[in-house]
């Protein structure tokens, strides 16, 4: 981090007002080229992930207080009056610091990859819990079909919480881009297909996870080479679409580790 700091008193600041859209506006990010991550965990998450901010944003009493712990951070310091920080964030419990990151640039498809496909989910929560599932289990290519929640905002990013630098991340696919891939496509249902306890998980593969209310789409389910679901002793029509990834990815991480 550079040894002078930028700071910022008025509203009308072309930067501030630049930061408002990307916490704010979900796709502001498509049109800014770049990301904004938010909390002090978030940023330390990116940094432990090689990435380094183009400009490192601090409420002002909170970089009083720490700013000497992020002399090492890199890009430009902007410390920002409290009421007007509060005013970028879109979180109840404003961050009090911030990154802004170039967006990546989106990653060749890999046909082979172990790979996650997200079918219009519309939860930032889940689809931020699914990304930190798909890295844990070993799945680091994900792929967001046309009308899934924007990979790269606020919400999701904070929910992934640092997992979205190790993944190839595609968005925005229609179905047909996915016939370049050469691995099988297994969809989770809540009715038919395998118990997942009992199937035999073929690897590497792909797991197409649904819309929260309507399940996976006419499209993908004709794609699918293999239907699994969970069983559910308790009774209940269906789970969490987050929790179900994670039980999901979780038996294919499994079934290699035996």
């Amino acid at each position: 981090m550079t040894d002078a700091a930028s700071y910022v008193t008025s509203r009308d600041n072309a930067l501030l007002k630049d930061l408002r859209k990307l916490a704010q506006d979900s796709h502001a990010y498509r049109r800014q080229g770049r990301i904004w991550l938010e909390g002090d965990h978030l940023c330390r998450a990116a940094l432990q992930r090689g990435q380094r901010p183009s400009h490192a944003v601090f409420q002002s009493s909170w970089f009083d207080r720490v700013g000497h712990q992020w002399l090492d951070t890199g890009g430009k310091v902007v410390v920002i009056d409290d009421a007007l920080f509060d005013s970028i964030s879109a979180l109840e419990s404003p961050g009090r610091m911030g990154f802004v990151l170039p967006l990546p640039a989106a990653p060749q498809l890999q046909a082979d990859a172990p790979t996650v496909i997200l079918d219009g989910l519309q939860d930032a929560g889940n689809v931020g819990t699914i990304l930190r599932s798909a890295g844990a289990f070993g799945f680091r290519q994900v792929l967001a079909m046309k009308g899934t929640a924007a990979l790269w905002s606020p919400k999701v990013l904070r929910a992934g919480m640092g997992a979205h630098f190790g993944l190839h991340l595609l968005e925005s696919l229609e179905a047909a881009q996915l016939d370049a891939l050469k691995v099988p496509l297994l969809a989770t249902s809540s009715h038919q297909g395998e118990f997942l306890h009992r199937a035999m998980l073929p690897w590497p593969c792909a797991w197409v996870l649904g819309h929260e209310g309507q399940g996976v789409s006419a499209a993908l389910v004709d794609r699918a080479a293999q239907f699994v679901r969970i069983v559910q002793p308790g009774g209940e029509e269906s789970l969490n679409v987050g929790a179900a990834a994670a039980i999901c990815l979780h038996a294919s991480a499994a079934a290699q580790a035996r």
